[in-house]
């Protein structure tokens, strides 16, 4: 018998046979495969995909993705690594391009920046007229999806893999909070301790029968086979061979490939059009066959007509074909355009591995299968995590029209800063009304709506003092920018201000077990007396920073914690509710309190001067120390007063219940006045963080990273006991990387993150935070870089293929003595 746990994996596309083979390379192998369409051809998505693999993405996690895609599929014999070629046909693309030159070093990939005439060499039947440069990346091709899936299916067969075709699913069994089944459409039930979706855009459909939520918007994309081609005729052998580089035209929204004599073409161009799952045609498996399946929808020429008038002006010898045939093939988008991975909160064995298309579809399986076998992925999945949404983020008006807003920015040149136009205005805190008539200029982040400055103090900027100003920016860095942040921190640093923290997320855990449950999760000793807060790390199995938090402890069975957002509200409950079903006596609930309360982070020298004027407490160092909490009154308001400081400056973060926030709100506004308080919004906190050296989760740390690679080792305390990666923190790996301090030496070029720095001439890290520090009067950005890079140091930065050099500086940039902090 098999001592493996019992796997069911729902769909056998590209991404459920690639699972069942991880699993099966780890030693599981007790695992079977349902599919409810026939075998090797499905009739999902991944049976009609292109199978265009191009692998430089901004995000560091897809592009790993895309790079083991692309290696497991060549070991396959399932790759043709013909290359990948995008084109800029206007200037803004091609300073895209040289972007993602940048972002191709950053991961290790050879990307390249081509001249028109080497474009041409790439591919000889691009418009020589429209080309202003390209980029290349040799290792890119075409992935044979179909064929995968069949090989996949007849090695883990051998393995022992079980696949049952033809089978539809109707339900998902569980008992005392865990899944135990898959009922099947003959009444019968398939035994199950671990059940993995892998359904793709029937995914809402699954996560429905097992109570999770899957926010994906099946959406129809274009895409056609032309005639034969002249200039491609009597090239290749096979039906849909190719040589030529794939090729994207994103300028017009539109990609190609060879087939053979022909090309085919895919079209993002056209209106979004969204799928119902309730109005797909139902074809029997047996009537399933390459142009006839659920996932491959009936063309709509008129939709298509002005992209094949580009592509002739674009591909000069298509003048001579015609649009030969035409399909709308469904593909799954999210509200952020990522997958969708990891268990249930609700449901412990059920996991998904939904919204994953070819190009990162090994990728995802191998990450799913690490995180089933070993506790742990290798590869960072913040931005992957099924549970990142907030829950307005859930409903189906939301998911729809965010996945149509992806569809047609997919190949949009996008700016890191730049918010979703819609739906805004979800959610705000009791400030915004005050925030609007003060000119607050709004970024969005989960649904929340963040002030990035205020036009209130434009005014101020004549008194801005000169060693404060900082010189003109270039065009890409000034977008999402004003001069206004710089007042806003140089009066934070020299006499006071309020900023909205209302939108970071925080939790109440409250209980008999709640010491215990954030001490086992936790790297802090949060054991101490009602009033403490404990700054301390979340850690995976691996002792991979899986979040940074604050703890404050409020009472002795009632604690507040700071989080970073809606998966650590998932990981607190799911543990939280095994801790309690495994001792009753240590029950603990975790309640997320965000939308009921409110916080203003008020910070600068004049700060107590400004809380003097509206509360009778002790808020001097004797009355309330740094890392402190207690309840106080604010004009009569309760408040809890937490001595934090994100920007490294005296003050509180001060909470209270939101229906009382406006008049806490402007209670300080009104005390603050002769003290020259301002509004202050995100883009003078990142600057005055980074100074300080405070980092950031999911930017410039992850999974992927431990406490002393991020200089976050403080923050550990091995001699607690046990606790979540303990072991592996216990073992001291040695350094692979270090986060590094970097200040840029031509004083004036600020870059945005995700650069690659060079060491010797060689790329060797990249950037996470960077800003202008307002403070220290130059450039400050936080880079991964090799452990032996130290202080002192000159490294380069690349910035849209320009090198511009930096020193990597001791760390922090301000208050190393904490004496302004302290107070």
């Amino acid at each position: 018998m098999s001592t493996t746990p019992r796997v069911v994996v729902i769909g056998a596309g590209i991404v459920g046979t690639n699972l069942a083979d991880e699993l099966v390379q780890r030693g599981w192998t007790d695992i079977t495969v349902l599919e409810q369409g026939p075998l090797p051809l499905p009739g999902g998505s991944t049976s009609h995909a292109p199978g265009l693999v191009y692998q430089t993405n901004p995000s560091r996690t897809m592009t790993r993705f895309a790079t083991y895609t692309v290696e497991k599929l060549l070991s396959l014999g399932c790759f043709n690594q013909v290359g990948g070629l995008e084109v800029a046909t206007t200037p803004e693309r091609l300073e895209e391009l040289k972007r993602k030159v940048g972002w191709a070093a950053s991961w290790g990939l050879p990307g390249r920046l081509l001249t028109p005439e080497e474009v041409l060499e790439q591919h000889p039947l691009v418009n020589p007229e429209m080309v202003l440069g390209g980029y290349h990346v040799p290792t890119d091709g075409l992935a044979l999806a179909a064929r995968a899936v069949q090989v996949l299916v007849e090695r883990t067969s051998r393995a022992g893999v079980t696949y049952r075709a033809e089978t539809t699913v109707t339900g998902i069994e569980r008992a005392n909070g865990r899944v135990t089944g898959v009922t099947v459409a003959d009444g019968s039930t398939v035994p199950a301790d671990v059940v993995v979706s892998c359904a793709g855009f029937w995914g809402p459909a699954i996560g429905e029968l097992a109570g999770m939520p899957c926010p994906l918007q099946p959406l129809a994309h274009q895409y056609v086979f032309t005639s034969a081609v002249p200039e491609l005729v009597g090239r290749h052998d096979a039906p849909n061979g190719a040589t030529l580089p794939i090729l994207r035209h994103q300028d017009a929204d539109l990609y190609y490939r060879e087939w053979g004599d022909r090309i085919g073409i895919g079209s993002y161009a056209h209106r979004p059009i969204p799928v119902d799952l309730e109005e797909l045609p139902r074809w029997a498996p047996r009537d399933i066959a390459h142009d006839r399946m659920p996932s491959r929808l009936e063309f709509t020429p008129e939709d298509f007509a002005p992209q094949w008038e580009e592509s002739r002006r674009f591909l000069p010898s298509l003048r001579g074909s015609e649009v030969a045939e035409g399909f709308n093939g469904i593909f799954s988008f999210t509200p952020d355009g990522g997958p969708l991975i990891g268990e249930s909160p609700d449901l412990a064995g059920f996991w998904v591995a939904e919204a994953v298309w070819v190009t990162h579809s090994s990728g995802v399986a191998k990450a799913v299968a690490e995180l089933l076998v070993e506790g742990a992925s290798e590869t960072d999945l913040h931005g992957c995590e099924a549970t990142r949404f907030e829950d307005v983020q859930l409903s189906r008006e939301y998911v729809e029209e965010t996945g149509k807003q992806n569809f047609v920015e997919i190949y949009d040149v996008l700016h890191p800063l730049q918010p979703r136009e819609s739906p805004r205005d979800l959610r705000v805190s009791p400030f915004h009304s005050r925030e609007r008539e003060l000119g607050a200029f709004f970024l969005e982040g989960h649904a929340w709506e963040r002030p990035h400055w205020y036009e209130s103090n434009a005014a101020l900027l004549d008194e801005l003092p000169e060693q404060w100003r900082e010189p003109e920016r270039e065009p890409w860095a000034a977008r999402y920018h004003s001069p206004v942040a710089a007042v806003e921190a140089w009066r934070t640093r020299t006499a006071v201000a309020m900023y909205d923290m209302t939108p970071l997320a925080r939790v109440t855990v409250e209980g008999p077990g709640a010491a215990a449950l954030l001490q086992r999760l936790s790297t802090g000793n949060v054991l101490r007396k009602p009033g403490a807060v404990t700054y301390c790390l979340l850690l995976d199995g691996k002792g991979g920073i899986r979040s940074d938090i604050t703890v404050a402890r409020l009472d002795e069975e009632l604690f507040q914690a700071g989080i970073n957002g809606a998966v650590d509200v998932a990981y607190l409950c799911a543990e939280a509710k095994r801790q309690s079903a495994e001792d009753p006596t240590a029950w603990v609930r975790v309640r997320d309190i965000t939308a009921e309360t409110c916080c203003i982070g008020l910070w600068g020298p004049k700060a107590r001067e400004v809380m003097a004027k509206v509360s009778r407490d002790d808020l001097s160092n004797d009355g309330l120390k740094y890392f402190r909490t207690k309840q106080i009154r604010v004009g009569g308001l309760r408040v809890t007063a937490m001595r934090l400081s994100y920007v490294g400056e005296l003050g509180w973060e001060l909470y209270t219940t939101a229906d009382q926030g406006l008049r806490l709100w402007d209670l300080l506004a009104e005390a603050g006045r002769e003290h020259g308080i301002v509004p202050a919004g995100r883009a003078a906190f990142n600057s005055l963080r980074l100074e300080k050296g405070y980092r950031a989760w999911g930017t410039d740390m992850t999974t992927e990273h431990t406490p002393v690679e991020a200089g976050l080792d403080f923050a550990v305390k091995k001699d607690k006991g046990e606790f979540v990666g303990s072991a592996a923190v216990a073992a001291e790996p040695p350094a692979r990387r270090r986060l590094r301090c970097l200040t840029v030496d031509d004083g004036r070029t600020v870059v945005l993150g995700k650069e690659p720095v060079f060491v010797d001439g060689v790329p060797a890290g990249y950037v996470t935070s960077a800003a202008w520090g307002y403070t220290v009067g130059r450039p400050v950005a936080y880079a991964w870089l090799p452990p032996e890079v130290t202080e002192g140091d000159t490294v380069e930065i690349l910035y849209h293929c320009e090198r511009v050099p930096a020193t990597v500086s001791a760390e922090p940039l301000v208050d190393p003595g904490m004496e302004r902090i302290r107070g």
